[in-house]
Formats: C-alpha cells, sequence, structure tokens
C-alpha cells in the first residue's frame, strides 16, 4: 500500500519519466516484455510503436499459454492504437483471450468496444465468435447460434478457411439450446467435414454415415478444444460411453495442459456425463464438484447451470431429496428463460429419477415426460427413456410407454451400441407380451456385463421383481441379492431399500438387524414396502401400481402397520422413519 501511495502521489510527469527510465533499463537487460508494459505507462496518446511492442508480448504470452495475459497487452496495444480497423483487429484478439481465459464478461466488455463497421472478413469472423461466446454464457444459446451462422454466411466467401469453426461453433450452441432442427440446418451447411457431418446424418436420417464421420473424428481429431469436444459429445450421443470418457478425459487434459481455464468446467461437464453413464456416480459427483466451482469462479452461468443439473442426477440415485430440489431448482431457474433445453432436459430428469427411486411412480412421469419435450428430438432425450418407460409401468399407465419403447428400440438397433440394447430388451421385458419377458430379462443381463453397474443392478430388480410375482421365489432371490449388493455398492439407499424389501418378501435373508432397519424391522416385508413408500408420499393407487397390488390391499397393510409402529396418520409415518 506504500508502493501503491507513492507512485499515485507523485507527479505524471514524474511518472512518466521513471516508466522511461524503467523500460531504457529493461531494453539494455532483455526484457522486452517489461520494458514494452513501462513504454506504455509512459505514453500519453496513440503510438503505434508501443502499440507493436504490446502485441508481441501478447503474442508471447499466447504462445505460452498466458491467456488473461494476452489479453490485457492486446487490449493495452488497442488503446494506444490510432488506426480504427487495427484497433478493432487487436480489440478482437483481447476479447478472443479473455473468452479462453474464462473471463466471459470481460470478453463481452471488450466487444462492445470494437469499432463497427469491420472491413477485415477474419476479424469480422473472430468478432462474431466474441458476441456468440457472450451469448451463450449469459443469455439465449440459440441466439449465439445464429450469430455465428450469419458470420459463416457473410465471411464465407473472403475467408472459407473460418466457415468450419464457425459452425462447429454454432453446432455446439445449438446442442445446448436442444434444438435439433437448429442443429440440421448449420450442419447441412456444410456436410462434407466430419466435425457437420455427424449430425447432418444423425439428424437427417443418415445414421450409418454420421458413425463413420463419428469413427473418422476418433481417428483423426482436430486441433482445437472445440473439435474435440464435439468428437466426445458425438461418442456420448450415440451410446458410445467409453469412448466418449476417453475423449473427454483428453479434452480436460488439453485444456489444463494449453491454460484454456475458460474451457475446463465444460470438459470436466462432458466427463462428468460420461461417468454418470457409465455408473460412476461418485467419480462424476467429484469432476462435478470442481466443475462448478470453477464455473462459479469464472462466474460462467451458463456452464454452472448445466452441471447443477449434472450433479442433480447421483443425488438423485442416492435419494438425497433436498440436494435434489435445491440444485435443480437453480439450475432451472436460469435455464428455462434462456431455452437452453438440454440443461433443463437434464434438470427435470434427475427430479424424476429422485422420484423413481423413492417409488413416487405418477410424479417421476410427470417430470420425466416434461424433460423429454424440453429437446426436440428423440436421439436427444434417448437417455432418459429406460426411465419414462419404468415410470410408465410402475404407475399402472403402459399406454405412456409405448412411444418411448418403440424409440428407444429403434436408436437401440440403428446405433448398435451394447448398453443402449441391454435397456431396451430390458424395456421389452416390461412392455411387451408376458411370455417372452424372461427371455428379454436374460438378454438383458447377459448384455450389461462389463457395463454399468447401476444399469444392470436395476435390471436384477425389475426381474426380481417379476419373479417373485410369478412365485418363483428361488429364482427371484438371486436376482434381488445382486440387485440390492450393486446398489448397496453404489450407495443407490432408495433402489437398495425396494431391493431389500422384495427380497425379504421373496424369503431372502437380507442381513439386516431391528437397529439397522429401525422402526419398521417389526413389520412383514410386505407391509415394510408399503410403510416406505406410503412415508414417501405415495397414494396408495401409486403404491398399488408399484407394488402390483389393488390400492384397497394397500389400505389393509396400513391398516395393519399403524398400530405396530404406533402412529395414527401418514405424517406420523414420515416422521418416524426420519428419526
Amino acid at each position: 500500500m506504500v508502493r501503491y501511495a507513492a507512485y499515485q502521489g507523485a507527479p505524471l510527469a514524474r511518472r512518466i519519466v521513471a516508466h522511461r527510465a524503467l523500460a531504457e533499463a529493461l531494453g539494455e537487460a532483455g526484457q522486452a516484455h517489461r520494458r514494452a508494459w513501462h513504454l506504455a505507462a509512459a505514453s500519453t496518446g496513440p503510438d503505434e510503436k508501443v502499440a507493436e511492442e504490446l502485441e508481441r508480448v501478447a503474442e508471447w504470452a499466447d504462445s505460452r499459454q498466458a491467456m488473461a495475459s494476452a489479453s490485457a497487452a492486446y487490449e493495452r496495444a488497442a488503446q494506444l492504437t490510432a488506426d480504427p480497423q487495427v484497433r478493432a483487429r487487436r480489440l478482437v484478439s483481447a476479447a478472443q483471450r479473455a473468452a479462453d481465459a474464462g473471463q466471459d464478461e470481460r470478453c463481452g466488455a471488450l466487444a462492445d468496444q470494437v469499432p463497427l463497421p469491420l472491413a477485415d472478413a477474419g476479424v469480422a469472423a473472430s468478432f462474431a465468435r466474441a458476441r456468440a461466446v457472450v451469448e451463450l454464457g449469459y443469455r439465449r444459446p440459440e441466439t449465439a447460434a445464429r450469430i455465428l451462422v450469419d458470420s459463416a454466411d457473410l465471411t464465407g466467401v473472403e475467408r472459407p478457411d473460418m466457415t468450419g469453426s464457425l459452425l462447429t461453433d454454432a453446432v455446439h450452441a445449438a446442442f445446448s439450446a436442444g434444438d435439433a432442427a437448429l442443429i440440421e440446418e448449420i450442419a447441412l451447411r456444410s456436410p462434407a467435414l466430419p466435425v457437420l457431418a455427424v449430425p447432418a446424418g444423425l439428424f437427417g436420417g443418415d445414421v450409418p454415415g454420421a458413425l463413420e464421420a463419428v469413427r473418422m473424428l476418433v481417428d483423426a481429431p482436430g486441433d482445437g478444444v472445440m473439435d474435440r469436444l464435439m468428437t466426445g459429445i458425438y461418442l456420448q450421443l450415440t451410446g458410445d460411453h467409453a469412448a466418449a470418457r476417453e475423449a473427454a478425459a483428453g479434452v480436460v487434459a488439453n485444456c489444463r495442459d494449453q491454460g484454456v481455464s475458460g474451457w475446463l468446467p465444460t470438459a470436466l461437464h462432458l466427463l462428468v456425463q460420461t461417468e454418470l453413464s457409465l455408473g460412476h456416480h461418485d467419480e462424476a459427483s467429484a469432476r462435478g464438484v470442481e466443475a462448478l466451482r470453477l464455473a462459479e469462479c469464472y462466474d460462467l452461468a451458463h456452464r454452472a447451470a448445466h452441471l447443477r443439473a449434472a450433479l442433480a442426477m447421483p443425488a438423485a440415485v442416492r435419494g438425497e431429496e433436498e440436494r435434489v430440489r435445491t440444485l435443480t431448482d437453480e439450475a432451472l431457474e436460469y435455464t428455462r428463460p434462456r431455452g437452453v433445453g438440454r440443461g433443463t432436459a437434464d434438470a427435470l430428469w434427475a427430479r424424476g429419477l429422485l422420484e423413481l427411486g423413492l417409488g413416487r411412480a405418477e410424479a417421476a412421469l410427470e417430470q420425466l415426460e416434461t424433460a423429454g419435450r424440453a429437446v426436440t428430438h428423440p436421439l436427444l432425450c434417448l437417455p432418459l427413456l429406460p426411465d419414462v418407460i419404468e415410470a410408465a409401468v410402475r404407475a399402472g399407465r403402459p399406454e405412456r410407454a409405448s412411444d418411448a419403447a418403440r424409440s428407444l428400440k429403434q436408436w437401440a438397433t440403428v446405433l448398435g451400441r451394447t448398453g443402449l440394447a441391454a435397456s431396451a430388451r430390458r424395456c421389452q421385458a416390461l412392455t411387451g407380451p408376458e411370455d417372452e419377458a424372461e427371455e428379454h430379462f436374460v438378454a438383458a443381463l447377459a448384455l450389461h456385463e462389463g457395463g454399468s453397474e447401476y444399469e444392470r443392478a436395476r435390471t436384477a430388480l425389475l426381474y426380481g421383481e417379476w419373479l417373485r410375482r410369478l412365485r418363483r421365489h428361488i429364482d427371484a432371490r438371486e436376482q434381488l441379492r445382486a440387485a440390492l449388493d450393486g446398489f448397496e455398492r453404489l450407495g443407490a439407499r432408495p433402489w437398495a431399500d425396494r431391493a431389500r424389501t422384495e427380497l425379504g418378501a421373496a424369503g431372502g435373508e437380507t442381513g439386516l438387524t431391528a437397529r439397522e432397519d429401525g422402526p419398521i424391522s417389526v413389520l412383514s416385508p410386505q407391509e415394510r414396502e408399503v410403510v416406505r413408500l406410503a412415508a414417501a408420499g405415495a397414494s396408495n393407487r401409486e403404491i398399488g401400481a408399484q407394488l402390483f397390488l389393488s390400492p384397497r390391499t394397500v389400505g389393509h397393510h396400513l391398516y395393519r402397520a399403524f398400530p405396530k409402529l404406533g402412529v395414527s396418520s401418514r405424517t406420523e409415518l414420515a416422521d418416524l422413519l426420519a428419526s
């Protein structure tokens, strides 16, 4: 503070003399970058020679992945530049480096200073990308995509070399909006490029061509962060989650190595999604917490909303109701008014999964169907279709599962991914003829081998429930034990509770003592499940649909259970189980 006070208290003329003396000494010492900053501090008006020296400092910082420093040097060079077009170029460069450094708000402030119109097509294209960064980061992704498409159309003749990157950025923004028609429209402008051929094929009807383009991208990934990021997104979208995880981890490493910290939360978000798809919920939570911390530090509101929705998923699996509500409320507050369809869908999916795990199938179905409507193509909501189907069946509304089951089966066949095929066979067991159910369950379990433990446990639970209804108790116990073990390893408490109750009802040993199972240890296995669902807020009708009982039978179980537990209402029941 003393140093600052001494500097600010000195007359301007004396400060200028000091800066010039320092610049001369630093020049003799070979420290050109420090010399340039002192020359700039000594300048009282435009000075192209000093501006050129500062631009060289910016290029030097850029080469060393010091994006924030490069941005500052470009900005100061622009302030010392008299020519409007040169000043514009330097300001645009400053804005781009600010975005790379995670300074989206500063990127917008710099873009607002750019003098218009721009004579150079390349600078105009870069300016459009800077504007799109701000639009995507704080406003509407659809508008960001349109800015980039318009720029590609305007500058394509003079700078065809920039068209591909502009359209790739536009596709990325359109994915965030969840607008398949816009994605296809953008991709079809340049479908010969593999990075655009993928969405052109996926949303235009040439899925084999799209999958071939994905393989080309994997074999020859682009140099830029966006090309690598889109490769991972395409792998995730088409169900190759292991390869998507590898690609996402590569983008994360690249962002760290190259100092492109502004893209790191986005790369980590993709990694979180791949971990979730593989059933690695703890890893997804750890990565997501890091990414959200970075997004909040950099004030990246758009990415933070996506990350809150993603973090709600493992919380939903673990049954952390309050955390899911908090995360999804914050995510939806941002995504809904801005048309961030993918973020909205993910937040509602997490809510639906929570309700499904807690046994509130009707509420789950409502949330999941709303999530599906937040995006505009079956492929974009493909991962949540198995949950839609299970919720509809458990809610006693199988007719609302038919479209989802048909879409899931179709895409599983076309994409040829093992994990999708397993989910499709499980859902065929739920929605198809009863005499074919076992064949589908057995096939699904075989396909799950080596895949997501969570998905395998979900299938084993449904299979075990089906076997118990047929009174094949020995076979049911085998599947329910496997489901219980899997859910407990994953910390999926609501699902483990259901598997444990079903196992007990099938005559299996659940391994719980009265102390561990709490007050409901005095109840029969069927009464325990009815009581758990009632305490979670499910109606008699919803409980009956879950357990394949009539509402009257559910009421009978509750009538017998209440005196055993010393309660007289559902409110008291919920309090008892929470204690």
